[in-house]
């Protein structure tokens, strides 16, 4: 891990980003050589990243956090806690209102507008959250680079059956194999944008890591719960369960051993 310390934050958040990036368009193309996937691989993936993501949200997030505000850090981990959770809420709500409008006669294309906005809005806080990760380790305030990896890699592989999420509908409703796949992969995208500008942000502005920190981990424990854990669980309790566990005993394994 010591070559990170050769880039700077943006850099290191570019990375990563273009790695979560890359998930989301491997988990596209399989529209090319696949009609569908089980919805038993479905499952673990979205539950072993639910898994990966929660230890992140605590060792990599509000950890650092706590120990970079020991004054008021109750009142600013919770402030940057609940808005983080509540941009995913609100998020939630106008994507909802978004669908009240997929039976017009143009249903394709709307239905292809919505999945893509659904999925975009979704991305920009976890892309945030993986920016503020490195630039918080580029400046040395955070636990350690194994912690800001493996949230890279939970939110990367959350992304892969995102991308699959996106192209697998568009092909049955009619779309090309070549237009689901560029629709599902231009959703992670956004990710990349979000990510420069979180570590921009956390390395130019004095005192905004704590706020930042807790904020992305809100945002991304209110993934976990309204995406993760309910398709997860939808597909069997027990197979679900066991990719949580194992999702969190990696990442707190790595952590302890490397962080």
């Amino acid at each position: 891990m010591e070559w990170l310390n050769n880039f700077s934050g943006w850099q290191l958040a570019l990375m990563a980003t273009a790695f979560t990036w890359a998930l989301t368009a491997a988990g596209a193309a399989l529209v090319f050589i696949y009609k569908n996937v089980s919805e038993s691989a479905f499952s673990f993936m979205m539950s072993s990243a639910a898994g990966i993501m929660l230890a992140s949200t605590f060792f990599s997030l509000l950890m650092p956090a706590m120990e970079m505000a020991p004054d008021y850090s109750y009142l600013i981990l919770t402030c940057g806690f609940v808005l983080g959770g509540a941009l995913i809420i609100v998020t939630d709500i106008l994507i909802g209102k978004l669908k009240l409008f997929s039976g017009s006669d143009n249903a394709n294309k709307r239905s292809c507008a919505v999945m893509c906005i659904a999925v975009t809005m979704h991305n920009i806080p976890e892309g945030l959250a993986v920016g503020v990760a490195f630039g918080a380790l580029a400046s040395g305030q955070t636990a350690g680079a194994v912690a800001a990896v493996m949230l890279a890699v939970g939110i990367g592989i959350q992304n892969f059956p995102e991308g699959m999420c996106v192209a697998f509908p568009l092909r049955a409703n009619g779309f090309s194999r070549t237009k689901s796949f560029l629709i599902g992969q231009l959703s992670g995208a956004v990710e990349i944008v979000a990510g420069v500008i979180g570590a921009l942000a956390v390395q130019a502005v004095n005192g905004i890591l704590p706020w930042a920190l807790s904020f992305s981990a809100g945002a991304m424990l209110a993934v976990v719960c309204s995406e993760l854990i309910p398709e997860s669980f939808a597909q069997g309790k027990i197979k679900a369960t066991i990719g949580v566990i194992f999702g969190f005993a990696l990442m707190m394994i790595l952590d302890i051993a490397f962080g």
